[in-house]
């Protein structure tokens, strides 16, 4: 198995992108789903089904990673939808940062997998073999066969299933650890890293441009201008700031060059790195579906959000009233951000909005004391107590801080599993009420208290 540092972007330390391939029908999209805890690639048994590439977010304890599945992989075929779907899979072999080869545990080593194992051996990138399909089979057995394609002790699996995949993800994501950590203090001295996001041809590259003063990155009447995640550190006010220019993210089906189609990588990547992640939209447009979509990534990723509603000075008061309607029936869940009407090309609001870009930034990082937030806590139950679950009613008994970026809360009481998503967001609406977090979203994260009596016998 090769082995090569973990990546950087610029010099600063990026979370890993596992890449799964490996040909059709071998389970990689269920693997994908159960590392991405999502269902958001098609599984069904019959070879081909995936087309193009998915991309998600996985966790394992404290560390998260981005997921790329891949179309079934088959590094020889010249031409037609195979040769498209092999291009695609190739592309994200060149960006990956470590590779999961799946094979079927149950088919056994063929031809096909030789081919792929031949080309990976040729990719310079850490390469994990996975025997799949393993569960109910001996795992010695299963393996044995899979050492002949060299790359390293065949690892077996079951994503159905579940078995050996927490194992298999901590071994992966191991030597990114301590990278990760450095790169968190590294984080405190070169000040927030500011992502800009939208569709394409919003005027992402403009806003960069007027904020840095210069002419950095290409804007130009063209959508799709910018292929990659561009990092230019800058510095405004004494205060040090990284500007990440992103490509447009399109609608799936709008699509088509391999090129552009990774770029979505880079720029999720862009906002997982991120400390505040501004959302660019066309006053010109409407709102739609994309930049929805786009917005839920953000807050999926729990990053603090400003949002700028760009060319404001090139539409009439019906169409500004009219957007505003938009935003606030599409958009309704961003009401923790700010937003801003700016003009990038004339540089109008502009100096506004790097104002609230701070305040996210001092919201996502804030400390919240203990006491604190045990005492909002104890109010907002003594204002509204959680609901009865069957005969019990969850006891909230304190709170202490978990973490920043977004600021996690840790509530620890009894039967905590029964509290509802209703009162999770009066929960919630409290807290940043009580210490005015304007710009982040907030997470709440419970823990049962350990019953003492648990394991012994009445």
């Amino acid at each position: 198995m090769a082995m090569s540092s973990p990546t950087t972007c610029n010099g600063k330390f990026v979370k890993p992108t596992v890449v799964l391939v490996g040909r059709p029908n071998v389970g990689k999209s269920t693997l994908f789903n159960r590392l991405t805890r999502t269902r958001d690639a098609l599984v069904a048994d019959q070879p081909g089904l995936t087309r193009d590439r998915h991309y998600g977010i996985g966790r394992v304890g404290e560390r998260d990673y981005l997921v790329v599945d891949t179309a079934g992989f088959d590094p020889v075929v010249k031409d037609g939808i195979m040769h498209e779907m092999a291009q695609q899979a190739e592309q994200a072999i060149v960006e990956a940062d470590v590779l999961l080869f799946l094979v079927d545990g149950r088919a056994g080593l063929t031809p096909h997998d030789e081919q792929i194992a031949a080309r990976l051996r040729r990719a310079g990138r850490p390469a994990y073999l996975v025997v799949n399909k393993s569960e109910g089979m001996d795992r010695a057995m299963v393996a044995a066969e899979f050492h002949a394609l060299g790359l390293g002790d065949p690892l077996p699996v079951s994503a159905a299933h579940g078995e050996g995949v927490k194992q298999l993800i901590e071994l992966v994501l191991e030597p990114f650890a301590a990278d990760a950590a450095a790169a968190a203090d590294e984080a405190d001295v070169a000040g927030p890293r500011v992502a800009i996001v939208g569709r394409p041809n919003v005027g992402k590259s403009t806003l960069v441009n007027t904020l840095l003063g210069e002419e950095r990155v290409i804007a130009f009447d063209l959508p799709g201008t910018t292929r990659d995640a561009i990092a230019i550190p800058f510095e405004r006010g004494g205060r040090h700031y990284t500007l990440i220019d992103t490509a447009g993210l399109r609608r799936r089906g709008k699509v088509f060059e391999a090129v552009e189609k990774f770029s979505v990588i880079k720029t999720l990547q862009a906002i997982q790195e991120a400390n505040v992640v501004v959302l660019v939209l066309d006053a010109a447009q409407d709102i739609s579906d994309q930049d929805a979509h786009i917005a839920g990534f953000v807050v999926e990723a729990g990053r603090a959000l400003v949002v700028a509603i760009n060319k404001w000075d090139a539409v009439d008061d019906y169409r500004r009233s009219r957007l505003k309607e938009d935003v606030a029936r599409k958009l309704g869940f961003l009401s923790f951000a700010r937003q801003h009407q700016i003009s990038a090309l004339n540089a109008q609001g502009v100096a506004g909005l790097l104002k609230s870009v701070d305040a996210a930034y001092a919201a996502a990082m804030v400390k919240l004391p203990t006491p604190k937030l045990t005492r909002i806590l104890q109010m907002a139950v003594a204002k509204q107590q959680p609901p009865r679950a069957g005969v019990s009613r969850p006891k909230l008994r304190y709170a202490h801080q978990g973490g920043s970026n977004p600021p996690i809360i840790v509530i620890h009481g009894n039967s905590v599993n029964d509290v509802p998503e209703s009162y999770v967001r009066y929960l919630e609406h409290t807290f940043m009420e009580a210490f005015k977090l304007q710009g982040t979203p907030l997470s709440i994260q419970f823990r049962a208290a350990h019953n003492p009596y648990a394991t012994e016998k009445s």
